[in-house]
């Protein structure tokens, strides 16, 4: 749950039922080796009928409603989990603008994934010889999510960024940068090596540098 500006309430409550809905559509799915999931094949379109409520969108750098609006918290978990893991993502999208200052931002930016249905989607294929299990699950207060295995992982991954930048375009306004890598270990925390994962350009949708004195705690998202 968070408060944003000029954004009703009612959609962060109307968000939860519709990852509740979600998330009983993916919760205990099982990829075998060579198996790819689709996160919207999985889901399927939302829509009213399936219980799901207007939730907050963002449409083109703007703040909308819309039907199993909300949805984009549960594609970013699946992403940043999925990173922790041996499996390969086949097909993922950044997203084109950035909304929201980082208040309280414990990840990367651009560590997410834009999904759209039916054209922006997030897959990814189990490339290794082992089935994994993706778990999904709502506590009173987060979004939880794990992959499972049947095997103790051989590797851990560390997930940063490198070259992060807002730059002044000719245009006048502000584009963010920035790259994201994974720092790869074996099972005695021996470094192995450092990963390119993806590459972020995204149009700032609020001044990016704060004048003497100013908040954005105070000015709340």
């Amino acid at each position: 749950m968070r408060q944003l500006k000029d954004v009703d309430m009612q959609m962060q409550y109307n968000k939860i039922t519709n990852l509740k809905i979600a998330t009983k559509k993916i919760s205990g799915i099982v990829i075998q080796p060579g198996e790819t999931f689709s996160y919207w094949k999985t889901i399927g379109k939302t829509t009213k009928s399936k219980g799901y409520l207007n939730g907050m969108i963002l449409h083109y750098g703007k703040v909308k409603t819309g039907v199993g609006g909300g949805l984009c918290q549960l594609s970013n978990l699946i992403y940043w989990i999925t990173l922790h893991t041996p499996l390969t993502i086949t097909e993922r999208y950044r997203p084109s603008y950035d909304v929201f200052p980082d208040t309280k931002r414990t990840q990367p930016f651009g560590s997410g994934a834009t999904c759209a249905y039916n054209y922006l989607d997030l897959q990814m294929k189990n490339e290794t010889t082992e089935p994994y299990q993706l778990i999904i699950y709502l506590t009173d207060v987060s979004l939880v999510g794990e992959w499972k295995s049947v095997s103790v992982p051989t590797k851990t991954y560390k997930v940063y960024e490198k070259d992060h930048q807002f730059i002044l375009e000719q245009w006048g306004g502000y584009v963010r940068h920035n790259t994201i890598y994974r720092e790869v270990r074996n099972r005695n925390n021996e470094y192995l090596e450092d990963e390119f994962i993806t590459e972020n350009h995204a149009i700032t949708m609020y001044p990016p540098f704060l004048t003497e004195g100013e908040s954005y705690t105070n000015k709340e998202l």
